[in-house]
């Protein structure tokens, strides 16, 4: 009896930091977990011939397209990942979804909410016909975070409270740090708001399993012109940093910071949540580690135990290396494929959905438009929140 799989073709558009980093989890996962489909890493897409070539040989790839369009079209192309700066997240994942291919969209799912939205319904039509589509929100698929999740759903903690998140960089602290496409808004979309603030919103909604109902905002851009690479000077047209406070629709209060200022901090996304009966808080530099409060030890005993979540019962971690033995940062992608193929070749709906990616954009579009507005209190549409007043 033959035991091989079906295989399923792999084309990715764009191939720098994301790309990198899908390239690698296509061609590990069926390494580490069994999918029911294993990937073929057909085509990459990019739009300088040389440099896609290039990349294609370092990653992998068997084949190299210029134009996105013609990608979409090759019958040995059955999934669409879009690795590519949020301005073309819309068009790209449209077209793909329109001609029955799955999708992998980096995050933020759009650079607007009217393009999330758009985006949104063309992946309901095509889950009608069987045509599966997910945001890569990959912290969800950090060990911790997937466990983190757990605790809250088993009710361990008790009744949410407070979440407070951020996510702290510090590689624009330099004011002669050169222009790149992500201080464009129109490349972008947002600066640090939809760059790392994305991430954390989904992170809060995804470990409470809640949804955030309003906001109040504030952004600042500290350095409005950098260097353009070109002898000039560029205009910075997005944010650098982003707070505000929010609520969740089971009546937590929540405090949200992004920044890419944070002088020492290279890439600390942080949640904490408290509840009524125990505490856990998370940190991305110590990805392996979460730490819990047990509210009922006696104070003489309490404190923040570490969990080393390295153990074959942790979420994802059965699959890799022995108890102790740590995971990175490219082990999330491969998990997140991994979740990905399952679905589709089980017929189910994988997540985070663009439904999610949706949600997420809700949030962002609600704390641009507080901003603008002296921080005035704004609701996300949708959910009314528990205790509001």
């Amino acid at each position: 009896m033959s035991t091989a799989k079906e295989t399923i073709g792999i084309g990715m558009v764009g191939h720098a930091f994301m790309g990198a980093v899908h390239s690698h989890a296509w061609r590990s996962v069926h390494r580490f977990f069994t999918p029911p489909l294993i990937p073929r890493l057909a085509v990459l897409g990019g739009r300088d011939e040389v440099r896609a070539k290039a990349a294609a040989e370092r990653f992998g790839w068997e084949d190299v397209e210029t134009d996105w369009r013609a990608l979409i079209a090759r019958d040995d192309v059955d999934l669409v990942d879009i690795c590519t700066p949020g301005d073309s997240h819309a068009e790209i994942a449209i077209a793909a979804l329109e001609a029955g291919k799955h999708v992998l969209c980096e995050k933020p799912l759009a650079n607007t909410l009217a393009e999330a939205e758009a985006m949104a319904e063309a992946a309901a039509k095509a889950r009608a016909n069987g045509v599966r589509s997910m945001v890569a929100f990959n912290y969800r698929r950090v060990p911790a975070l997937a466990h983190a999740r757990k605790l809250v759903a088993s009710g361990a903690l008790g009744e949410i409270r407070h979440v407070r998140t951020v996510y702290l960089q510090d590689w624009l602290s330099d004011a002669q740090a050169p222009m790149t496409w992500r201080l464009h808004k129109d490349k972008a979309g947002s600066g640090a708001l939809g760059d790392l603030g994305a991430h954390i919103v989904d992170a809060a909604q995804f470990v409470t399993g809640d949804t955030i109902t309003g906001v109040s905002a504030l952004t600042n851009t500290f350095v409005k012109e950098r260097p353009d690479g070109d002898g000039g000077t560029g205009q910075v047209t997005v944010d650098d940093t982003a707070l505000f406070l929010g609520r969740f629709s089971g009546g937590a209060v929540a405090s949200f910071e992004a920044t890419r200022f944070a002088l020492g901090r290279k890439n600390a996304m942080r949640l904490e949540v408290n509840g009524s009966k125990a505490s856990l808080a998370f940190d991305f530099e110590s990805m392996n580690e979460l730490s819990f409060f047990d509210g009922g030890q006696p104070a003489t005993e309490a404190g923040f135990r570490r969990i080393l979540v390295t153990e074959p019962e942790h979420p994802y971690v059965g699959v890799w290396w022995p108890p102790g033995h740590l995971l990175g940062y490219e082990h999330t992608f491969t998990n997140e494929v991994a979740d990905l193929l399952t679905a589709i070749g089980d017929g189910k709906d994988p997540e985070p959905s663009f439904e999610d990616g949706l949600r997420v954009q809700q949030v962002l579009d609600a704390v641009e438009r507080s901003a603008s507005d002296e921080a005035r209190w704004t609701t996300v549409p949708g959910v009314t929140a528990k205790g509001s007043n």
